[in-house]
């Protein structure tokens, strides 16, 4: 199984690598630093929470990769993943648009310490299994190709709910549209995505909130 996952994912590597290096809109962060009103008040308050679909807090999006953030408001926008929230922002925004928003929050990175966290051995045997290292790199923070996430040290509760809206089908509200990320979660029971989730979460990462002082909990 192991195996397989592995082929399967480098033939979709290799299908998809050259569309997404091939980015045609050029991003200006400065010029993003002025479109991101519609995001800074889910994604600019350290420790928000969504609660729809249900209570989990929204991702980090500082330091996120610029081609990445890209690609997921435009599956926002086609429908493939089916926040009505998310979509209502991605259907408003331009190439343009997008790829400034985009430019601005991987420009704000965050230094790590370069240690990788051990799994254990339950972990471990789950992440084979997922051949999640694969596409999302060593320790989960240099994936191999720019239009796939950065997910280590994103909040375990967010990333849980991310992998369970791959599993779902046939709602018009819930859901993400990716083939392999489908065929990947589907393998695993809900203890076992949590357990996935949980140590991903506890990684050293490269992203961060960037809060906006006017949305800082606690100052006025």
């Amino acid at each position: 199984m192991i195996k397989t996952w592995t082929t399967v994912l480098a033939v979709v590597v290799a299908s998809v690598t050259g569309a997404a290096n091939a980015q045609a809109v050029k991003g200006d962060a400065k010029a993003g630093a002025g479109k991101i009103a519609m995001c800074i008040g889910c994604h600019g308050i350290t420790g928000y929470q969504a609660s729809f679909p249900e209570v989990y807090k929204v991702p980090m999006i500082g330091g996120q990769n610029e081609a990445y953030i890209v690609s997921a408001l435009n599956a926002y926008k086609k429908g493939e993943r089916k926040h009505p929230t998310m979509r209502g922002i991605a259907d408003s925004l331009s190439e343009q648009d997008m790829a400034d928003v985009a430019a601005y929050y991987a420009g704000h990175a965050k230094a790590k310490d370069g240690k990788p966290k051990e799994a254990n051995p339950a972990v471990t045997a789950l992440l084979q299994k997922g051949a999640c290292f694969s596409c999302h790199g060593e320790g989960f923070s240099k994936p191999i190709d720019p239009s796939y996430p950065k997910v280590a040290g994103q909040y375990s509760d967010y990333v849980f709910r991310a992998l369970q809206a791959y599993r779902t089908e046939g709602n018009p509200i819930i859901g993400r549209s990716n083939g392999v990320m489908a065929g990947i979660a589907k393998q695993f029971k809900n203890d076992e995505l949590q357990q996935l989730a949980r140590y991903i979460g506890s990684l050293d990462s490269e992203m961060q909130v960037v809060a906006q002082p006017h949305f800082r909990l606690g100052q006025k």
